[in-house]
């Protein structure tokens, strides 16, 4: 048989069923074209300065590994106890600038019940036994500025607890930031939250001595893991 003779049968195409109502408009891509969908760009962003040094410093402070009294800084509050805490300390703002000066223009006495701030007030209320809770923010640069206040504290008996961010603190006395702040005095129907309170953290704080001497274990990077 002539292979050249024989005819290959016609293949019939089955035409695609198309919905009128929703018509295929592929999107081009090129120049001028389509919107391209959004991608992670983080690689191939310039970040600044600031911002290298502040995820530098991060991977860093993972691989070292970190004493005890600076590791303790680490350990903050969990979300339950951290929103029960600023529901108390929110009654208990200190004044602003314009709220003082019209108090001061009126005569009137400074409030009692007003939480305190500055290292050096909240330091003096600790070592007179007049602070009942202390709160110390955990992302203090240098380290070294608030290094022996949970020491000072958990030796003279009063409640302290590590909170993540300075800012946070800086709200309640309308300060850009705060390394710490003390209260020292509730009112009569927030006593009983008080008490709770003080209770709680003398027992996460106070009475954890290995929590104050506990190093971190370095993380090793991925490739030195690998090599390993």
């Amino acid at each position: 048989i002539n292979l050249l003779m024989v005819q290959k049968k016609a293949t019939k195409r089955v035409p695609k069923k198309t919905n009128p109502l929703f018509e295929s408009r592929p999107k081009n891509f090129s120049a001028g074209g389509d919107v391209r969908p959004q991608r992670d760009l983080t690689r191939y962003v310039r970040w600044p300065k600031y911002i290298k040094l502040q995820r530098q410093k991060r991977v860093l402070m993972d691989r070292l590994k970190v004493p005890g009294p600076i590791n303790q800084f680490r350990n903050h509050l969990e979300p339950a106890q951290h929103n029960f805490l600023f529901k108390l300390l929110n009654k208990y703002k200190s004044e602003t600038k314009v709220e003082r000066i019209n108090r001061v223009a009126e005569k009137k006495k400074r409030p009692e019940h007003e939480l305190e701030f500055g290292l050096n007030r909240v330091t003096y209320l600790v070592e007179s036994s007049k602070a009942k809770l202390v709160i110390i923010a955990g992302d203090v640069d240098p380290i070294e500025l608030v290094l022996w206040l949970p020491q000072l504290c958990a030796k003279l008996n009063i409640a302290y607890c590590i909170v993540r961010s300075k800012a946070e603190l800086g709200k309640l006395v309308h300060r850009p930031h705060a390394s710490c702040v003390a209260l020292t005095a509730v009112k009569k129907e927030d006593q009983a939250d008080l008490d709770t309170v003080i209770n709680a953290y003398k027992a996460k704080f106070n009475d954890d001595v290995n929590m104050r001497r506990r190093e971190s274990t370095g993380k090793l990077g991925l490739k030195s893991q690998h090599k390993l």
